[in-house]
């Protein structure tokens, strides 16, 4: 049982963990005061709808690429700059 208390994460190490999450969310996700710590379950959601609309973005941009690439001519030097900036 020894080590299983080892691996329980603190109360402190939790908070710490929420303030570094609530950094990575852009100033327009972040709600309410920013001197308070949000709850958990509050930022937890804020994450999932931001990583959400991250998804949502790069689908809308591989769909608008893939449409640029079909009307383009395969051989052409701007299609050989798109490729390879993919490729970066």
């Amino acid at each position: 049982m020894s080590s299983r208390r080892s691996t329980r994460i603190t109360e402190e190490e939790i908070s710490e963990l929420i303030s570094k999450l609530q950094s990575l969310l852009p100033e327009g996700r972040r709600r309410g005061n920013s001197r308070m710590q949000a709850s958990a379950t509050k930022l937890l959601k804020e994450t999932c709808n931001y990583i959400k609309s991250l998804h949502r973005e790069v689908d809308d941009l591989s769909d608008r690429l893939s449409d640029l690439m079909a009307g383009m001519d395969n051989d052409s030097a701007q299609a050989e700059i798109i490729r390879s900036l993919l490729r970066s």
